[in-house]
């Protein structure tokens, strides 16, 4: 079996009185992409920055590549990624410059024009950082991070500032990243995200791993269900209020929304009872979001 490319034992990192991580640990295999989940301040930034070498850890063992981040880090340097939620630039140096001098520091770089149009930068690559906008930011800090060709990428919250469609098309170069054998740890905040990007999630929550697996196993996890339909008739006040299960219903017109647990069935049961046949029916199963809520607000614990 091959070795794990990143391996976390025991992390715990303080500051001061405050634990930010109490006892995570996870594996990423070569290739995979972990996303990392989880409230503010749950501890998910010091959690990559450990791994990266940026924070000394309180206890715990931590591997990358092989490597130890504390005692390697200068070699480990060369072999890896790191886009962070902030970073700041000389403010006169261009984006075309800031590339070309990071790909100076690496022996077998990506090339920069190439980074600079997949990132949709093309018409700001002579534009300086300070004229640049915060969504163009996070773009070349994004590709920073990648013109090393770095064997793991650590990317922390990738696409914040982002509009939709340039999140997307980042989320198409990570995809094409991944396809050359790189292994990402993505934190993000963004569940269509994880959803699209991840292989596997973790969910931390005030310090501690409560939940790990696919996005698909962890959707499974909550019985969360939306119904909508419409019916052509208003129903018996309190009707689908009463049946057990269900937690919220929204009513606009001829149009009904009911959330509950595995619902469904006795909502449309409930109508017919009383003559009532809903129409344009549509049931939608939880989602990686309602069981981010579900798990946190629950304070669930991992599963062995």
């Amino acid at each position: 079996m091959t070795a794990p490319v990143i391996e976390v034992a025991g992390l715990r990192k303080t500051y001061g009185p405050k634990v930010a991580v109490e006892d995570v640990s996870f594996t990423v295999g070569r290739g995979e992409i972990v996303g990392i989940l989880g409230p503010n301040g749950a501890g998910k930034t010091t959690t990559v920055e450990c791994v990266a070498g940026l924070r000394v850890p309180d206890a715990g063992g931590i591997r990358v590549l092989g490597l130890d981040p504390r005692h390697d880090g200068p070699v480990l340097r060369e072999r890896l990624g790191l886009q962070l939620q902030e970073s700041e630039m000389p403010a006169k140096i261009t984006v075309r410059e800031a590339l070309d001098l990071y790909a100076t520091f690496y022996a077998d770089p990506a090339d920069p024009a190439e980074l600079i149009r997949d990132l949709g930068l093309a018409d700001r690559a002579d534009t300086q950082f300070r004229r640049l906008s915060g969504g163009q930011k996070q773009r070349l800090s994004v590709a920073l991070a990648l013109v090393g060709n770095p064997e793991v990428a650590i990317l922390d919250e990738l696409t914040t500032g982002l509009d939709p469609q340039a999140r997307r098309e980042t989320w198409g170069v990570v995809e094409r990243v991944r396809e050359r054998g790189v292994t990402i740890l993505l934190v993000t905040h963004f569940m269509e995200e994880a959803e699209r990007l991840a292989d596997r999630v973790l969910l931390i929550d005030a310090g501690r791993v409560v939940a790990e697996g696919t996005p698909a196993e962890l959707a499974a996890r909550t019985t969360a269900q939306t119904i909508r339909f419409t019916s052509p008739e208003p129903l018996p006040a309190g009707l689908i209020e009463s049946i057990p299960g269900v937690a919220a219903v929204t009513v606009d017109g001829s149009a009904y929304e009911v959330r509950g647990a595995e619902v469904a069935v006795d909502v449309v049961l409930a109508a017919t009872s009383a003559g009532v046949r809903p129409q344009h029916l549509r049931v939608e199963q939880g989602s990686l979001e309602e069981a981010f809520v579900s798990i946190v607000s629950t304070g669930a614990t991992k599963e062995a």
